[in-house]
C-alpha cells in the first residue's frame, strides 16, 4: 500500500501524541522550527510547509488553534451536560430553560440573545408543523452562551396565526416560559419527538456560533404536540460537538399515548 503523504504522517503522530496525553489540553505542540528539525532526521522533511500542512490538519479537526506569534495549543474545552429529555419540565422563566438543560455546574454564567421574527419556514418546519403553502410561522432565535461565549443555538417556530399579539412575539425573556404562553392558548405541550443529525456547519451557523475550523455539530430537532396530538412547535438546537456532552435518561413506567409521526417512526 502507497504511504500516506508526510504531511499526513506527522498529522496522525500530533494526534496520537494528544490522545494519549503527551500534549494535553491547553498545552503548547512543538514549534515549527522544532517540528522541522524532528521530522527532518525522520522523514527528511526540508520544508516549513510541509510542517505546516500537518499542523493545518489537525487545526481544520478542531485539535489545536494557533496563538500567533507563540505557536500552536491543544484546544481546552469546558463541555457542558445537555439533556434533551428536559425539555417539558416546569422551568420559567425562559432563560432557565437554558440553566436545566444544560446542567450548569461550573460557575460560568448564562446568558442568551433573543430575536423574534415573522418567517416563511423551510420545508423541514413547514412539514412538522403541518402548515399550508405560504402559511407564515413565528420564529425566536436563540443564542445561548455561557461567560458571552456562545454554546449553542435554540430557534423555535410556531403557527403565526397562533401566536400573533401574545408574549411569544416578544424579543425578550418571558418571565413564565414560552411553553406557558402556549398553554395558556389551549395548546400546553406534552408529548416530544426528537431527532438528530451529525453535520458539519453552515456558514452562518459557523458565524453566530462563533465555530473554528473542523467543529462539527448535532442538529436536535424537537416536535412537541399537545394533548391532541397536534404539532405545536418546533425548536432547532444546534450543539458544537466540542462544548456538549448529550446526555439520555431511561426508566421503566408507563408510556405516554404517542401521537402518528408521519414522517418517521418514533
Amino acid at each position: 500500500m502507497k504511504p500516506a503523504p508526510v504531511y499526513q504522517q506527522i498529522a496522525d503522530d500530533l494526534r496520537r501524541q494528544i490522545s494519549d496525553g503527551t500534549f494535553p489540553p491547553g498545552s503548547q505542540v512543538p514549534t515549527e522550527a522544532e517540528l522541522l528539525e524532528k521530522y527532518g532526521e525522520l522523514h527528511g522533511v526540508r520544508s516549513r510547509q510541509t510542517i505546516r500542512q500537518g499542523l493545518g490538519v489537525l487545526v481544520h479537526e478542531g485539535l489545536i488553534e494557533a496563538r500567533r506569534p507563540k505557536g500552536y495549543f491543544v484546544i481546552q474545552r469546558k463541555r457542558l451536560v445537555y439533556r434533551p429529555q428536559a425539555e417539558l419540565r416546569q422551568k420559567p422563566p425562559e432563560i432557565d430553560v437554558f440553566t436545566n438543560l444544560v446542567q450548569e455546574e461550573d460557575g460560568r454564567t448564562p446568558s442568551q440573545d433573543i430575536e423574534v421574527s415573522i418567517v416563511n419556514p423551510s420545508h423541514m418546519i413547514r412539514e412538522r408543523l403541518g402548515l399550508e403553502p405560504g402559511e407564515l410561522a413565528a420564529a425566536r432565535r436563540r443564542v445561548r452562551k455561557l461567560d458571552d461565549v456562545p454554546y449553542n443555538l435554540n430557534d423555535s417556530y410556531v403557527r403565526l396565526s397562533l401566536v400573533q399579539g401574545t408574549d411569544f412575539m416578544h424579543p425578550g425573556d418571558v418571565a413564565r416560559g414560552t411553553n406557558a404562553v402556549l398553554g395558556e392558548l389551549g395548546h400546553e405541550l406534552v408529548y416530544g419527538f426528537h431527532e438528530f443529525y451529525l453535520r458539519m456547519p453552515m456558514p452562518d451557523e459557523v458565524q453566530r456560533l462563533q465555530l473554528g475550523a473542523g467543529v462539527p455539530v448535532a442538529e436536535h430537532l424537537s416536535t412537541t404536540f399537545d394533548s391532541e396530538g397536534n404539532a405545536v412547535q418546533v425548536t432547532v438546537n444546534l450543539i458544537p460537538g466540542d462544548r456538549h456532552v448529550i446526555v439520555f435518561e431511561t426508566h421503566r413506567g408507563a408510556e405516554a399515548n404517542a401521537p402518528r409521526i408521519p414522517w418517521g417512526n418514533p
